[in-house]
C-alpha cells in the first residue's frame, strides 16, 4: 500500500467488517442500529421519537367513542464519542515485508475500535436501566448448583430473576438477550440446565458472542461487561430499548513529513442512548466458590 494507491472506501470496509462482527453490545441483537446512516461527525444529535400507548376503553354502542391525541416522547442520541487510530508504515519495512500490511493493520484497527465502543455501550446500558430492574449484588456459586450454600445463588437462577424483572414491565419476550462476563459464563457452564441442548433449546453450539439460549434469552459473553472489584454486571434486555449509531467518518493516508513512510489514520464517531429504561435489567454478580457445609 502506498499513498498513491490508497482507496478510503476499501480501507473503511476492511475496518468495519471486523469492527461490526466483533461488537457485542452494539450488534443488532442488542441495540437498534436504525440510525447508523444519519451521522456525519462528533456533535451530531439523532432524535428518537416514541408514541405513547392509546387508552383501551369499554365499548358501548349507545355512546360516542372517545378519541385522544397520542403524545410523543423524544430521546436524544448524542454522537459525543470519537476514537481514532493513526499509524506509520516505514518505507524500509514495506520493502522488507514478505506479506501485506493492510490486512493485519485494518483488522487490528477494527478490533481496537470495537473494544472502545463496546466498553462505552456497556456503561450506557448499566446507567440507563430502570432502577426497579436492578437486582443489586448477588453471590453466584461457580460450581455444581447443588453446592450453593446459604446466601448463594446460581447463574441460571440469576437469568430467571432478570427475566422476571422484564416480565413485570411487560417487556416483549421476542428478541430478548443477556450479556454476561467470562466468570459468569463459567458458572453457567456448571449448570446442566444451561448446557443440555434439550433444556437450552440451542442446537447450534457456541458461536461468536452468542454462547447459548436460556430462559428465553440469547446468552452472549463479553470481556467488556462493567466490572467492579471483580464483580461482573449481567445486562438483559431487548434491542428496542437501546439505540446505537456509529460511523467511520474519516480514513486517509498521507506521506510522513518527518520520516520516509506513509501515515494512515481514521476516525470513528458514535453515540448511544437508552430509549426505554424498563426494557433493560441488570444484576451485579460476585462469582464465588461454594460455601463450606455447616459442621455436623
Amino acid at each position: 500500500m502506498t499513498v498513491a494507491t490508497f482507496i478510503p472506501e476499501v480501507w473503511n470496509a476492511a475496518i468495519k467488517e471486523p469492527y461490526e462482527k466483533a461488537l457485542v453490545f452494539g450488534q443488532p441483537n442488542v441495540a437498534s442500529n436504525a440510525w447508523m446512516g444519519q451521522i456525519t461527525g462528533v456533535g451530531d444529535t439523532v432524535n428518537i421519537s416514541a408514541l405513547s400507548s392509546p387508552t383501551i376503553r369499554d365499548y358501548d354502542r349507545t355512546q360516542d367513542i372517545t378519541v385522544e391525541d397520542v403524545s410523543t416522547t423524544v430521546t436524544k442520541l448524542s454522537i459525543d464519542q470519537g476514537k481514532y487510530f493513526a499509524f506509520r508504515v516505514n518505507d524500509v519495512d514495506k520493502v522488507q515485508a514478505a506479506g501485506d500490511f493492510q490486512g493485519p493493520a485494518t483488522k487490528a484497527a477494527g478490533i481496537a475500535l470495537r473494544d472502545a465502543a463496546d466498553t462505552y455501550l456497556a456503561g450506557v446500558l448499566k446507567d440507563g436501566a430502570k432502577s426497579s430492574n436492578k437486582l443489586g449484588t448477588l453471590q453466584v456459586v461457580n460450581d455444581d448448583p447443588a453446592k450453593a450454600g446459604t446466601g448463594q445463588t446460581t447463574a441460571f437462577k440469576t437469568l430467571v430473576l432478570l427475566a422476571e424483572k422484564l416480565n413485570a414491565q411487560s417487556v416483549p419476550t421476542a428478541g430478548r438477550y443477556v450479556v454476561v462476563g467470562p466468570k459468569t459464563y463459567s458458572a453457567l457452564l456448571m449448570d446442566p440446565r444451561f448446557t443440555r441442548v434439550d433444556a437450552s433449546g440451542n442446537e447450534d453450539g457456541l458461536r461468536n458472542g452468542i454462547v447459548g439460549k436460556a430462559v428465553g434469552f440469547d446468552v452472549l459473553v463479553s470481556n467488556n461487561v462493567p466490572s467492579t472489584s471483580g464483580r461482573e454486571l449481567a445486562i438483559a434486555g431487548v434491542p428496542d430499548a437501546f439505540a446505537f449509531a456509529s460511523q467511520l467518518v474519516e480514513t486517509e493516508a498521507l506521506r510522513d513529513q518527518h520520516r520516509f513512510g506513509d501515515l494512515v489514520r481514521g476516525l470513528n464517531v458514535y453515540g448511544a442512548a437508552v430509549a426505554r429504561p424498563e426494557g433493560i435489567a441488570t444484576a451485579d454478580l460476585n462469582i464465588v466458590d461454594a460455601a463450606a457445609p455447616a459442621a455436623g
